[in-house]
């Protein structure tokens, strides 16, 4: 069966520059263990509203915007999964995962045993699936990362804490640096909307002297 790690090591095969939302304790401390990169928020506090913060960066942002959440986290805050059915941003995944268990607390059960955060997701309308298999998984996130619309993937895995350290970065380090992330990504945006319209003026030009001659 997957671990925790598992999934987020091979989520971030798959990332180039979108944002990325990480639930607190493990989850954010093993995903700075497999790539850490200033488009990562790394939450150090405010269990249950990783999903929240993401799902309001995405109708902030023309940008994709991925939610690394746990079972826990979103039982806490099941409100969010209606507001995202309600909202529907085509920018946004929740990526959750599931592991029956507060992993960062000393893996005390949860109740996704008999409660399915998948059924719960689908009911407030948002498009949601389970997967608990490598290439299955690698295939579905493939699929919403080339998708325009919003996405829940709860990937069931086995309570397991790999042994990483605790994030080094200063929490004000954590903010702005993926603050200034967001900034140079919409620049970036910027300078090639105005490329785009410079090269479609000299496109049009161009035609226009052909007619011309």
């Amino acid at each position: 069966m997957l671990r925790r790690i598992d999934a987020i090591r091979i989520l971030m095969e798959y990332i180039t520059d979108e944002l990325i939302v990480c639930n607190i304790g493990f989850p954010s401390r093993e995903l700075y263990h497999i790539k850490d990169r200033p488009e990562n928020f790394y939450m150090l506090g405010s269990m249950g509203l990783c999903s929240s913060i993401g799902l309001g960066l995405a109708l902030s942002l023309d940008k994709r915007v991925i939610a690394i959440d746990g079972d826990g986290s979103v039982l806490m805050n099941l409100g969010t999964l209606s507001t995202i059915g309600h909202t529907k941003p085509d920018n946004f995944i929740l990526y959750i995962i599931d592991n029956s268990a507060y992993g960062s607390t000393g893996n005390q059960k949860t109740q996704t045993e008999t409660t399915s955060l998948k059924d719960i997701a689908r009911a407030c309308g948002i498009d949601a699936i389970e997967v608990s298999q490598k290439e299955e998984l690698r295939r579905v996130i493939k699929e919403s990362l080339n998708g325009n619309r919003t996405k829940i993937i709860v990937v069931k895995v086995e309570p397991y804490n790999e042994k990483v350290e605790n994030i080094p970065l200063h929490p004000m380090c954590i903010k702005f640096r993926f603050i200034e992330s967001i900034k140079y990504h919409k620049n970036n945006n910027k300078n090639n909307n105005k490329n785009n319209n410079k090269n479609n003026k000299i496109n049009k030009s161009m035609k226009d002297e052909i007619i011309i001659i």
